[in-house]
């Protein structure tokens, strides 16, 4: 125990759009009762031995389906057991009212962090510069930065229709870290597969960027992060089940262990860091 996969997706299926839904396929019936029942996800985690999860959910009305209720789920299924679940919320890059939101999100539902999702919310991370088309970005950044709440972008592409993976690549990402130094951001998916050198160059780079590793399975992560052991201090794991291709969560976290990584790098990327950026409750 002492793990936490850092990247979980319970979300509201009733939300999702047919086509996200066809790709889930005969898993359907299966998801649908362990989405409406916090109890059976934590067997899940018991069965894995992993202790903690951060409960992934952001707004994808266009591609996805989902809307702002997604936060009111995922505050109300962390509730359960806020100990193990961390329930992580979402808004759109053109809200009116950033910081008031987000403040809302965190100090009154227990948002404990922020997903951004620019290839199925259609925008680039640093739209917020002179003459881009999304400047309330900047209030979101800063609000997130001054509540000391993470902010989780996608990065690398996505398969689901409509998505635009253009907005995936990492390097947008150099401007946020820069401007706003105290801004926890953590990388998802690493810029799998195609912009993975940099995800860990902003990684190496800036002490407030972490590398999240969910999406990727593992026998491949010693091909597309050959340097994993040295960025060990700044890297997070996650299964991000229930996507496609991440059939078992116990199973993805066996496979990873199975790379024989030394104990003090599986130790810091399994059970340390995650801690330093989502803190218990």
């Amino acid at each position: 125990m002492g793990v936490t996969d850092c990247h979980v997706h319970i979300s509201p299926v009733d939300e999702m759009r047919p086509e996200p839904l066809e790709m889930l396929g005969v898993r359907l019936s299966e998801l649908r009762s362990v989405m409406e029942n916090p109890a059976e996800f934590l067997a899940i985690l018991d069965r894995a031995d992993v202790e903690r999860a951060v409960i992934i959910n952001y707004l994808s009305p266009r591609v996805i389906g989902y809307t702002e209720r997604v936060n009111e789920f995922s505050s109300r299924y962390a509730r359960a057991d806020p100990s193990r679940l961390i329930a992580t919320g979402g808004i759109e890059p053109d809200h009116p009212d950033p910081k008031h939101e987000i403040t809302r999100l965190v100090r009154e539902m227990g948002i404990r962090a922020i997903k951004l999702h620019p290839p199925h919310q259609l925008f680039y991370p640093n739209d917020y510069l002179e003459g881009r088309p999304y400047p309330r970005l900047r209030d979101i950044y800063a609000t997130a930065e001054e509540l000391g709440v993470p902010i989780i972008f996608h990065t690398g592409t996505s398969v689901f229709p409509l998505a635009r993976n253009r907005f995936g690549e990492p390097l947008f990402l150099d401007d946020v870290a820069v401007d706003f130094p105290e801004l926890t951001i953590v990388l998802a998916h690493a810029g799998r597969p195609l912009w993975m050198e940099q995800a860990s160059f902003l990684t190496r780079r800036f002490p407030n960027v972490w590398l999240e590793l969910s999406g990727i399975p593992p026998r491949r992560l010693p091909i597309y992060l050959p340097r994993l052991a040295e960025l060990s201090s700044k890297t997070l794991f996650g299964t991000d089940w229930p996507g496609p291709g991440v059939q078992d969560l116990g199973e993805n976290f066996r496979a990873f262990r199975a790379l024989g990584l030394p104990p003090d790098v599986q130790r810091a990327i399994l059970e340390e860091n995650p801690k330093k950026v989502f803190r218990p409750e």
